[in-house]
């Protein structure tokens, strides 16, 4: 018979899983040792958070669940941030932890945590698993409940005794799931298809608004497909950014509080607004006012939970988007296909057609949302730009110009330190494709660590630094609604980032002028291998 944590890693292998992310200690070397005799690739990461934010770019890129793996107490308690993380955005990942033993469970021995009761808010489920024999089906239900409905993350937690013990009868991954209570509904309703049917019918100025949850359901082109057949122009959340090309002829860029004008004051003038896989927060919609009260509003998830939670809806329309979307479409075709919104499509054209984006070279240091626009324009189609979180973020979101790529970013809960090991994540899932990511100088120092693990993986992750020598968007914050009384948002300890670079064997270069921009992206985007690119920000430059 099989141990414990062999039966783990047999479970992963009958998952698919090609590459785990994780740090070991004590609580889950017998996993770990079991983990030798496997193909599947372990990167080591500096820091379980880490770990836990490469498992989430890995899972945006490859449309399955990611892994990450820690050991007990303080190694499973950093997952947390990390789990967080993929809660608020929904991204689907498994996370397993190395535990006490059971007979010492509550006896607050050495490196032990609840870590299934620390984790409970930021997991879909967790498991703290006290029979050998039931690993296998513990494992096949984790991932089926990571990444069905609304995906998330699902903890798993293993005690050392479990993953040593043997298996008591002879070791068979299951074929099928049965959860009682968990059956995520995929197909809308039909009274509500035609609802909505009838209400897209009757507008005359349509919106749709889209969210990451068009990814997690893989019905972006979906999306595109409603919004091109019916000529019905888009926004997106900050989220959303990516299902429509940036250039879409139907696309109007990002709303919110750091969106752009044009395309928040066309919320307002909607008469039908179709909300698709988003769940409108605060930084999209500040207040439910912003929309009129005379405005149709069409909520469309695979999270019953989240219809209404933010906004009013008139339409509640609960399932898969990409096949509620194609039911629409469906009906639509059949029964009562809506009008032509071409009056009012070419009118919002106007409206973002007038929109000048601030591309003027600055007295000191480089404008950061030309150079994002520069980096777009050189950058292969298929290219994965992650965004950090600061003022970082809010350039890059309505800056960068996404083709066919994707724009990965910590939404919901606006985690700094994401994006270097969501990059090392999003380029092992697919290694051929380019992967940029872009951080400010207060986030890259905590994350800078996993430099270390871009060496030993020979990961070819190109990182671009914006360097204030701030807290910059605290920093504003203080300057806007604090009296310009700044407090703990000086980083002038900061190292030398080309000097660091080069410690790790990594190629580097500084810029702070306008006409050093083209040759640097070029130098940056040909690299073979990893590349620092550091960008020297005025810091006074602001978020829009």
């Amino acid at each position: 018979m099989i141990t414990g944590a062999q039966a783990m890693v047999k479970c992963l292998e009958s998952e698919g899983v090609e590459v785990v992310f994780g740090y070991p200690g004590a609580a889950i070397c017998p996993f770990y040792d079991s983990l030798t005799a496997s193909a599947i690739h372990h990167i080591l990461v500096r820091q379980e958070q880490n770990g836990g934010h490469s498992a989430n770019g890995y899972a945006r890129i490859a449309n399955k669940p990611g892994v990450c793996i820690a050991t007990s107490g303080p190694g499973a308690t950093n997952l947390i941030t990390a789990l967080a993380t993929a809660y608020m955005d929904s991204i689907p990942m498994v996370a397993i932890t190395g535990q006490v033993a059971t007979d010492v469970l509550g006896r607050d021995v050495f490196q032990e945590a609840d870590i299934t009761g620390a984790a409970e808010p930021f997991t879909k489920h967790s498991y703290l698993v006290k029979d050998v024999n039931e690993l296998p089906r513990v494992f096949k239900e984790a991932f089926y409940i990571a990444a069905t409905g609304r995906p998330g993350p699902v903890l798993i937690d293993v005690p050392v005794d479990i993953q040593r013990r043997e298996l008591s009868k002879e070791f068979k991954y299951p074929d099928q799931v049965q959860i009682i209570g968990y059956k995520p509904s995929i197909k809308g309703h039909n009274l509500q298809i035609k609802k909505v049917a009838d209400a897209l019918s009757n507008a005359k100025k349509p919106l749709i608004c889209v969210g990451g949850g068009a990814f997690a359901a893989e019905g972006h082109e979906m999306v595109r497909r409603l919004a091109e057949e019916y000529n019905i122009p888009a926004i997106s959340t900050m989220m959303g950014i990516g299902v429509f090309p940036s250039s879409h002829p139907l696309y109007m860029g990002m709303l919110g509080m750091h969106g752009v004008k044009h395309a928040n004051q066309i919320v307002r003038e909607a008469d039908l607004l179709m909300i698709i896989g988003a769940r409108v927060g605060d930084r999209a919609v500040s207040s439910p006012d912003v929309i009129s009260p005379n405005t149709t509003i069409v909520h469309i998830d695979i999270d019953p939970a989240e219809i209404g939670k933010n906004i009013g809806t008139t339409i509640p329309l609960v399932g898969d988007c990409r096949t509620v979307i194609h039911q629409l479409i469906e009906h639509c075709n059949s029964h009562n296909r809506p009008g032509d919104f071409s009056e009012w499509t070419q009118y919002v054209r106007g409206l973002r057609d007038t929109y000048t984006p601030d591309t003027s070279p600055r007295e000191y240091g480089i404008n950061p949302k030309y150079f994002l626009r520069r980096l777009s324009e050189k950058m292969p189609d298929d290219a994965v730009y992650v965004a950090d979180v600061g003022q970082n973020q809010i350039w890059s979101a309505n800056h960068i110009r996404i083709r066919k790529g994707r724009f990965l970013t910590s939404g919901g809960m606006g985690t700094m330190g994401y994006s270097v090991p969501a990059a090392i994540g999003a380029k092992l899932a697919d290694p051929k494709r380019e992967v940029i990511a872009g951080c400010g100088d207060g986030s890259f120092q905590m994350q800078m660590m996993e430099l270390a693990t871009i060496c030993q993986d020979q990961v070819g992750v190109k990182i671009i630094i914006f360097r204030n020598r701030k807290l910059g968007m605290v920093k504003e914050i203080q300057k806007k609604s604090y009296g310009s009384r700044y407090i703990a948002t000086s980083l002038e300890g900061d190292p030398n980032f080309t000097v660091l670079a080069s410690a790790y064997g990594i190629p580097s270069e500084s810029i702070k002028a306008s006409e050093e921009i083209d040759g640097a992206i070029e130098r940056l985007l040909s690299a073979n291998g990893p590349f620092v690119l550091e960008c020297v920000v005025d810091p006074e430059e602001s978020s829009i």
